[in-house]
């Protein structure tokens, strides 16, 4: 057995992870009580790890296709590299260096994107780069540069603890951040008189334990913002010393923001005046402010005034640069933050310089040993591929991202992948969406087989390290990079590209990324991979001679500015792109959940982090969906100006009236459509180019599909759900999943809806794909008048597969039976007996703790004989590990308090 430390590749918290290895795989994660980020604390995710380092549907070889319509074929690494490099030098020889582009991601490595930036930017000349993390915070970017000078969070984790208000806008923290919100609780814990605020047009878990919950309409941050802005001014909680020494612009926001009064502010947010009035105060008098906030903020038109708003309320008040204090941006993606050090962005380049600037641009040829680099502005992650629609480019290179399920308008994305010439995916996984589109597929390293470092959300750079070396033929990203950028440089001037590119080591282009923060805002020039692992993470800027990190930046009042002081930024309310009208009558928000990751291709395999939610639902207020006629877990069809999705409805008096929610993680690999993305707008601020992912408007019927069927496979669940995704465009409604506590216990569970039956041949097909065919030891039962069927695998006596059209109402106990192991004489009398109960113990009810397996059932029977939380804590353990159920916990004993009140 080894034991290595590494990062977790899911969210910007950056936590630590301590990864056992034994026989070649991966037997245990923990987390790194070392790690200055979670001090060995993971989420269900984090802790999941483990189970995610599977080889099923992993890419493992270099596949191929020469004609579209031809299925790709495994070729030798040199094959496909060399065709690619063929037509990537053809476009740029025939159409220019802008007709190829690149679209990369926030989970890749630093180390990965500075080889990828000076392939573009430095080899090719094409500043067409750009990054899933443009959908996640270029408006956060934009917002600090804006204002502050400089992308650079100020804050750090650690401020938390020092705050004694903290303000959180446009992020559902709890299930987002798990483990920034268990910082949170336990400092408001510690110092009970610090004040928790929470924007969100949602009562989320994050709400739920706010003292102050601004239910604010969508879309309407900026008007609170200057509401709260006009109060401290009002008020006289502003701190005019700071703003005479330090910024510029504040008699102009003033005016701006005068007619911003509480009432005013009321009507436009729908909260109630002395709401505005009282978070003013709560943030004006605290002292020490710590504001948090993320994509609620930043997937919008105006996502830069609203970052910069909200920065201007710390500005006025002094509240930035001291401990507990300031504007804090949470980082979405593992390493958005690496990605933007060295300019993995279309408008960024390397060590935060701007490519628009010509002394900037200068800089970067010389460091890097080339004539010059372009100046053209390049495409950014929408305009690229409505450029590629439009057939301007040519050649478009994918890394570890997946477009055809995370991009907004979906049926502009996929005409996009479809006319594109030649389509490169380089990804560890050959199942998600964008495989389909891909001519050439590389395989590539992934968590936890990468050496490399990362970037957190509070400017923390840590080492990543390798556990397992990477399957068959995959290898790192950087390395791919590397090699065709060699290949590519001997067909574009025959020059010898290893001068360029002469990595052999990922440490080495560390050190030359590091050359380029000298000077710079950003200077690492005190790090190297000997310091990280040394002293462990450390916080930029680090430069030379420097025996630590920086904690808090603009602690002396001075900015990266022209004259160094802060600009405040006059930004005005405006309504979202899109409002709900007659036609589309409600508002359509999107969101992350507890236990999924973004597009599902990582957290997707696991069973356990489907218990607690199955599938996709939309939820909606229930006097909403009485006024539609639509009933909990109706199937309904949502439609918006660009597509259209079948999903099941969920009632929640969390959501407003005319608002639904709805998950983004499900696309195509799991449901008959291409999910919530199917729905939402291109549409995208001016100036971050991050496009408004949260704000769409939708109508919503309920969804005539009588016939139905349900499919639960145990065994390989995971091959079983991989099988199944072609087949789910067939259906009109499905969703696929797992169910589970590991991977031996999983249940792959297909449910699936329609007008009418299916083809009997799609049916046999699937039962071919799940070996439930006709040649295997089957049980049928049909009653064709009833247009009833079912069907059973049995093997060693256990029930391992279930198919069941027209009477689907034992779906729900026969998978939690399946999970836990069931005998087949214990539901023989079932398989004739449409109205037979349930076995006892068989109906569980919903997932809360997904680390002890402890369901909703479980939770009330030990309230209702009189427990508390503490009881639950001590009897059913949940709770009590990574800690991600606790804020539902909260609520379901607050709410069960409530009801013993009333009663």
């Amino acid at each position: 057995m080894q034991t290595v430390k590494s990062i977790c590749c899911f969210c910007g918290v950056g936590c630590g992870v301590l990864v056992t290895t034994a026989d070649g795989r991966v037997t245990d994660v923990r987390g790194d009580p070392s790690h200055p980020a979670n001090f060995g604390r993971l989420c269900t995710k984090g802790a999941s790890l483990h189970l995610t380092t599977g080889l099923e549907g992993r890419a493992l070889y270099p596949e191929l296709r020469r004609r579209r319509g031809e299925a790709r074929q495994r070729v030798a690494w040199s094959e496909a590299l060399d065709l690619t490099a063929d037509r990537f030098a053809a476009a740029i020889r025939h159409y220019g260096p802008d007709s190829v582009g690149f679209y990369l991601s926030g989970q890749l490595l630093t180390e990965d994107y500075y080889v990828f930036n000076k392939l573009a930017k430095g080899l090719i000349g094409t500043n067409n780069l750009d990054s899933n993390s443009r959908l996640c915070m270029s408006s956060a970017v934009a917002g600090y540069k804006t204002v502050l000078g400089v992308d650079a969070p100020p804050a750090c984790y650690d401020d938390i603890h020092h705050a004694r208000c903290i303000f959180i806008a446009g992020s559902n923290t709890a299930d987002a951040h798990p483990i920034l919100f268990q910082r949170i609780e336990a400092a408001r814990a510690a110092n009970p008189a610090c004040k928790l605020i929470v924007a969100d047009p949602r009562k989320t878990n994050t709400a739920a334990a706010a003292d102050l919950h601004l239910a604010i309409q969508p879309g309407t941050d900026v008007a609170l913002f200057n509401g709260m802005l006009h109060v401290l001014i009002w008020e006289e909680w502003c701190d005019r010393a700071y703003i005479a020494g330090h910024t510029e612009g504040f008699a102009q926001l003033k005016a701006a923001v005068h007619e911003y009064t509480p009432k005013t502010v009321a009507r436009l947010c729908g909260i109630p005046e002395a709401a505005v009035v009282q978070a003013a105060r709560w943030f004006g008098e605290s002292g020490a402010a710590l504001s948090l906030y993320c994509q609620g903020l930043n997937q919008s038109i105006h996502g830069t005034d609203n970052n910069a708003a909200l920065i201007s309320l710390h500005l006025a008040t002094g509240q930035i640069g001291k401990p507990g204090a300031g504007p804090f941006s949470l980082t979405g993606q593992p390493n958005a933050m690496g990605g933007r050090e060295v300019g993995g962005m279309a408008n960024l380049s390397s060590a935060h310089r701007d490519p628009a600037n010509p002394a900037d641009r200068a800089e970067v040829a010389k460091l890097w040993g080339v004539p010059s680099i372009a100046a053209k502005p390049g495409k950014t992650a929408v305009e690229l591929f409505e450029a590629a629609a439009r057939g301007e480019i040519r050649a478009l290179w994918i890394a570890c991202t997946n477009p055809a399920q995370s991009l907004p308008n979906q049926a502009l994305v996929r005409q996009a992948l479809e006319r594109v010439d030649w389509v490169v995916l380089q990804e560890a996984f050959c199942t998600t969406e964008t495989a389909a589109y891909a001519d050439v597929l590389l395989p590539a390293a992934t968590w936890p087989e990468k050496e490399g470092t990362v970037t957190n959300s509070e400017r923390c750079i840590s080492r990543v390290r390798a556990a397992l070396p990477p399957p068959e033929a995959a290898r790192q990203d950087w390395e791919i990079a590397v090699d065709f950028a060699r290949r590519l440089g001997e067909r574009l001037d025959g020059d010898d590209a290893s001068r360029l590119f002469p990595y052999q080591q990922a440490e080495e282009i560390f050190n030359e990324h590091r050359e380029t923060t000298r000077g710079r805002d950003l200077d690492i020039t005190g790090l190297s991979y000997a310091v990280l692992d040394a002293q462990g993470p450390q916080q930029w800027p680090f430069p030379e001679g420097a025996t630590t990190g920086t904690p808090r930046l603009y602690t002396d009042g001075h900015f990266p500015t022209t004259d160094g002081r802060a600009h405040f930024f006059c930004a005005e309310w405006q309504p979202v792109a899109e409002q709900p009208d007659s036609r589309y009558p409600f508002h359509l928000m999107t969101g992350r959940i507890r236990d999924q990751w973004h597009g599902m291709s990582r957290s997707g395999r696991v069973a356990r982090l489907f218990n607690h939610t199955e599938a996709a639902t939309l939820a909606m207020n229930p006097e909403d969906m009485a006024r539609c006629g639509i009933a909990d877990g109706d199937i309904v069809s949502v439609k918006s100006r660009r597509g259209e999705i079948k999903v099941k409805a969920a009632a929640s008096r969390d959501i407003q009236a005319t608002q639904v929610f709805l998950p983004m993680h499900w696309g195509s690999r799991f449901t008959a459509d291409a999910g919530g993305n199917a729905l939402t707008l291109e549409t995208f601020d001016p100036r971050s180019k991050q496009p408004e992912l949260k704000h769409a408007a939708v109508t919503v019927e309920k969804a005539a599909l009588p016939w139905e069927m349900v499919v639960l496979r145990k065994g390989n669940a995971v091959n079983h759900m991989h099988r199944l995704q072609s087949l789910l465009q067939h259906f009109t409604y499905a969703s696929l999943g797992l169910a589970g506590t590991d991977q031996a216990t999983a249940v792959m569970v297909l449910r699936a809806a329609g007008e009418s039956a299916v083809d009997d041949a799609l049916i046999a097909q699937m039962d071919r794909l799940l070996d439930m065919g006709d040649d295997v030891s089957v049980l049928s039962y049909r009653d064709v008048r009833r247009g009833i069927s079912k069907r059973v695998l049995v093997a060693d006596g256990q029930v391992t597969g279930v198919r069941l059209t027209g009477e689907t109402a034992a779906q729900g106990w026969l998978k939690e039976a399946m999970v836990t192991g069931l005998a087949f004489d214990t539901v023989r009398a079932w398989l004739l007996a449409p109205a037979a109960e349930p076995p006892d113990g068989c109906r569980q009810g919903k997932t809360v703790c997904v680390c002890h397996n402890v369901s909703e059932t479980a939770i009330h029977d030990a309230l209702a004989q009189g427990g508390d939380l503490p009881a639950l804590q001590d009897i059913l353990k949940c709770g009590t590990q990574c800690g991600s159920c606790l804020p539902e916990l909260k609520r379901i004993v607050a709410a069960k308090d409530a009801a013993s009140a009333d009663r």
